[in-house]
């Protein structure tokens, strides 16, 4: 995709300084800029970048002047920083502006699309499936029987989404994402050997909820797995059956909560975080990464560490923890003086 100056300045109500049919077809950071990119000024720092760079666009504040020449193409703005993630965000939206079922792709009878849909080759679309308007099904792709799936959702290639789960409106599904495996319940019997229990409930993901990649949600043993509004997962997070996360709380990589806990709304959870099952955390709570969470917290603390204590304990305790070779060799020391002494 090709854009001139003036589209651009068009589409950011800027002013141009220079070639206005001149075309770019890439993005680049400033002091990586080459021919055909498009790059921006924000920050001071970077200011002896705009009379290098190769750049054929350059944004700029309006407040910017040039102090010698420059080779790109200036297009000024109130905020550089601001219009230049509008213009990432209207540059995404034109590259996924998809349309249309390609082939080969197995979409069954009974399966309910909306209008402006798009099925990318590969996919699968089970029985009784409803997908909304305006969803985005990327190629090899699998929606299971009875799924049902919001307006404006993206589901990029390779995510599964098992039977019976309920996708909402404006969610984005990451690829290699899977929502609805069976959740790890197992029952040993009298020889210790085990079996497995079934697994009949769903998941069910609100509006505006955001998926990771490789980022897995177990169905419930029974009623439902809930992502709730606003909640953004990051890549490769385990969530097991019965869960709840509650509005808007964000979690990074590689964290795992165990079934059946609940976790409040606008919570902040770092990555490698562990959190066992059957618990409940509060509104408001902040966890540190790699910390491990074994009981309830209530709203609003802030923990860190393996097993989690509140930040400023942890802090105060890592200090003694860091001396305590010193600790020890005053306390060798004080030992011999009073051994010497008797």
């Amino acid at each position: 995709m090709k854009f001139t100056a003036e589209q651009i300045a068009g589409i950011l109500e800027g002013d141009i300084v220079g070639d206005s049919q001149v075309e770019v077809s890439k993005l680049s950071k400033i002091e990586e800029g080459v021919e055909g990119a498009l790059t921006f000024l924000a920050n001071p720092k970077y200011t002896q970048y705009i009379y290098s760079t190769k750049a054929s666009i350059a944004i700029v504040n309006k407040d910017f002047e040039p102090e010698q020449e420059v080779q790109p193409t200036l297009i000024k703005v109130e905020d550089a920083y601001k219009s230049f993630s509008k213009l990432l965000e209207y540059y995404n939206q034109v590259k996924l502006n998809k349309f249309g079922i390609e082939q080969p792709s197995s979409i069954s009878e009974t399966a309910s699309l909306g209008n402006d849909v798009y099925v990318g080759a590969f996919t699968y679309i089970g029985d009784n499936v409803t997908i909304g308007d305006n969803v985005k099904v990327f190629p090899s792709s699998y929606i299971g029987d009875n799924v049902t799936i919001g307006d404006n959702t993206i589901v990029f290639s390779g995510a599964k989404i098992y039977s019976e789960c309920i996708v909402g409106n404006n969610c984005v599904i990451n690829s290699g994402a899977i929502i609805g495996a069976d959740g790890f319940g197992f029952a040993p019997n009298e020889k210790g050997e085990y079996h497995k229990v079934p697994q009949i409930g769903n998941v069910i993901l609100e509006d505006f909820v955001d998926i990771g990649a490789a980022t897995t949600i177990d169905r419930a043993t029974l009623g439902s797995t809930v992502i709730k509004r606003g909640v953004k997962l990051d890549n490769q997070i385990q969530i097991a059956h019965n869960v709840e996360i509650g509005e808007n709380t964000v979690i990074a990589a590689q964290t795992g909560v165990a079934g059946s806990t609940k976790i409040g709304q606008n919570c902040i959870i770092g990555g490698q975080v562990g959190i066992v099952g059957h618990i409940t955390i509060g509104n408001g709570v902040k966890i540190q990464a790699q910390s491990g969470i074994g009981r309830n917290v209530k709203d609003n603390e802030v923990l860190q560490g393996s097993p989690a204590l509140s930040y400023g304990d942890y802090n105060k305790s890592y200090v003694y923890f860091k001396n305590l070779p010193k600790l020890v060799k005053t306390i060798n020391e004080l030992e011999k003086k009073g051994n010497g002494n008797n």
